[in-house]
Order: structure tokens, then C-alpha cells, then sequence
């Protein structure tokens, strides 16, 4: 895959993050016109003036927000080719039992709340001008399996994961596809940090995360709709 994605407009979510930056330099690599997304434009300068394309400060749980972004690509680039949406994160909680619902609501705002408007405003955009297109959010393994002390994060994945096969379900005879990418651990500092004591030997390269999300937006995916794919790595 080296330059399948040439002329194709891509917006990439999160892009200030590791793995927003690593999906957004392999889209670049394969010759996407990218739209590089942070809530804080300052983060995006770096990899902006790296990579080129279109920085855009937007909120993506806010629908507002995400609609201006959505007016501003279609009038500054003319299209929408695909969304890769990474934004997301994790807290762990209390039992259940406990009551915690600041991490309850904060994590369904984050990573399910994210994927409803900013997936669900792309795909009104490409309906409204009948053109076909390519939707992917980085999910997680909680999605399939809840864990101690992280309801609130296993909910708000498994929420997520269910709005994009919903809207699979209704956009797959449009030409749009929508997947999910459910990782194991990432490799990132924070994780790192976190988790000190852990094989990091095992955990997903933010990398490799990019490499299923360049297959999944990629022409050659074009029959594939509706699935999560499982990127584990050795975790």
C-alpha cells in the first residue's frame, strides 16, 4: 500500500495524540490530503507543518462543533473521502457498587458520545451528496468483555462499537463503509507509565493500529463493512 489514498480527503480525529499522529503519518505516507483534528490547535502545529493538510480545532462530543468542522472541509477541500475518528481514553473506576458516575458520564462522553456525532455528522454528509465513503473508530477489546473496576470504560466501548455496526447496517447499500479497530494495550508513554510493570513487548504498536485503519479506509476493504478487527498484537 503506498499511495492508494492519493486525492482522497481524510480527517483524522485526535490527531495530536500518539496514536492520531501515527494513523495521520501513514495516511500521509500513502498520499492522503489530510484533515488533522484536536480539540487544541496548538497540539496539531507540529504535525501540521510536518505533514501539511488542514488543522482544525474542534470539540467532537459537541454537534455544533463537529457540523462547523464538517462546513469548513467541505468549503476549503470540496469532499469527504473518509473519517479515521481515535479519540478516546480511559479511566478506571470504583466497583459499581460505589456509585462512581463522574467516570460513568465522562467516559460515554468521551468514547461513545464522540463516535455518535462525529461518525454520524460524516455519514450525513456523504448521504446528503449521495458519495460513497469510508468511516473506521479505534474501539477496544473491552468492548466484548467487561473487567474490574472499568464498567463505566467497557460500557462506553461497547456503546461505541454498537453505534458503528448500526450505522453499518444502514449505510452499507450507500457505499459507505463503517469499522471498528478494537485494540489490545497500545503502546504509548502514558500506558507506560501507568503500568510500569508490564511486558510492553506484548502491546500494540501505535503503528500497526494505523496500518489496519489505512486497510479499513482503503479501496481495498471496499467489500468489508460492519466489522471490528482485533488487533491484539501478543497481549
Amino acid at each position: 500500500m503506498a499511495q492508494e489514498m492519493t486525492g482522497k480527503v481524510v480527517i483524522v480525529t485526535g490527531a495530536g495524540g500518539n496514536l492520531g499522529s501515527a494513523v495521520a503519518r501513514r495516511f500521509a505516507a500513502a498520499g492522503a490530503a489530510l484533515v488533522l483534528v484536536e480539540r487544541d490547535a496548538a497540539l496539531l502545529a507540529e504535525l501540521a507543518a510536518e505533514l501539511g493538510g488542514l488543522a482544525a480545532a474542534a470539540d467532537v462530543t459537541d454537534p455544533a462543533s463537529v457540523d462547523a468542522l464538517v462546513a469548513r472541509v467541505e468549503a476549503e477541500r470540496g469532499r469527504i473521502d473518509g473519517l479515521v475518528h481515535t479519540v478516546g481514553g480511559f479511566a478506571a473506576g470504583q466497583p459499581v457498587h460505589a456509585g462512581d458516575l463522574e467516570v460513568w458520564d465522562r467516559m460515554m462522553n468521551l468514547n461513545a458520545r464522540s463516535v455518535y456525532i462525529t461518525a454520524g455528522r460524516v455519514a450525513r454528509h456523504l448521504v446528503e451528496r449521495q458519495a460513497a465513503g469510508r468511516i473506521v473508530a479505534i474501539l477496544a477489546r473491552n468492548a466484548f468483555k467487561g473487567t474490574a473496576r472499568a464498567a463505566a470504560y467497557s460500557a462506553s466501548k461497547a456503546a461505541a462499537q454498537r453505534v458503528i455496526e448500526s450505522m453499518a447496517a444502514e449505510l452499507g447499500g450507500l457505499g459507505i463503509g463503517v469499522n471498528g479497530i478494537a485494540p489490545s494495550t497500545v503502546d504509548t508513554p502514558a500506558n507506560r507509565a501507568s503500568m510500569p510493570n508490564a511486558d510492553f513487548s506484548k502491546w500494540v504498536q501505535p503503528a500497526e493500529i494505523a496500518e489496519a485503519a489505512l486497510f479499513l479506509a482503503s479501496d481495498a476493504a471496499s467489500a468489508i463493512n460492519g466489522v471490528t478487527l482485533e488487533v491484539y498484537a501478543r497481549a
